[in-house]
Order: C-alpha cells, then sequence, then structure tokens
C-alpha cells in the first residue's frame, strides 16, 4: 500500500489475541503502514478508531469483547470511508452483515502475504485528469 502524498497511510489493529496483533502490525509496517493503535476488543477499538481517526482497520474476528459485526458497524458510524479488512479462520468465515455495514474485505486464514496486501491496498480511484 502507498502513502498518498495528502497524508500517509495509518490503521489500527485489533485482535484479542497479543500474538495475532503483533503479526498483523508487522505486516502492515512491512507494507509501509503507519500502525496508530491496538486493541483487544470492540471498547478499546472504538475509542482507537476516535483518537487515531485511521484510513485502515485491520481487525481479527476474535475480539475479547463485542463481535466482528458491531466492530465494523461502530467503525462505519465513526468513519464512514475508513477501509476495513476483516481477518477469519477459514474453517468458520463470517456469516452475513448488516446491509452497508460489511468490511471491505474478507480475509480467510491462512492467507499469502501478497493476499495481505492486495486487502490494505486502497481501490482503484478514477483516472487522472487531464
Amino acid at each position: 500500500m502507498k502513502a498518498t502524498e495528502e497524508s500517509p497511510a495509518a490503521a489500527v489493529v485489533v485482535a484479542a489475541d497479543e500474538e495475532m496483533r503483533i503479526l498483523l502490525r508487522g505486516l502492515l509496517q512491512l507494507h509501509r503502514v503507519r500502525v496508530d493503535g491496538e486493541a483487544e476488543g470492540l471498547t478499546e477499538a472504538l475509542r482507537a478508531l476516535r483518537d487515531h481517526r485511521p484510513s485502515l482497520v485491520v481487525a481479527d474476528t476474535h475480539l475479547s469483547d463485542g463481535t466482528a459485526p458491531e466492530l465494523v458497524t461502530g467503525a462505519r458510524a465513526q468513519l464512514p470511508t475508513v477501509r476495513f479488512v476483516l481477518i477469519a479462520p477459514a474453517s468458520r468465515p463470517p456469516q452475513a452483515f448488516p446491509q452497508g455495514c460489511a468490511p471491505d474485505v474478507v480475509l480467510l486464514k491462512p492467507f499469502r502475504i501478497q493476499q495481505f496486501a492486495e486487502a490494505i491496498a486502497p481501490p482503484p480511484g478514477p483516472p487522472p485528469a487531464g
């Protein structure tokens, strides 16, 4: 993911498991994404989103409190344009999300680094005018 010229890409990582947070933080840093905050569950995550206003949220489905759909809904309520990547075990993919509150990408574990890079990349914008 390349940072835009206006502001560098910034992310918040959410996962109950500390090892998963460390892994996600490392993968984001590998792709030159600054990690501004981390959280174990819904309550901490919503606070981190309010405090840091990231352009990207990368969250595991296993949270210390709350559920993945609650987290996506809360994130969208605070930051409607935030890119949201949800990571879930392939054996337990997430169920349906409320309309308008789905993550941008659901990445199933195990995943490859290239799949992660594609998941966190912003969608292609319109071609430059001129």
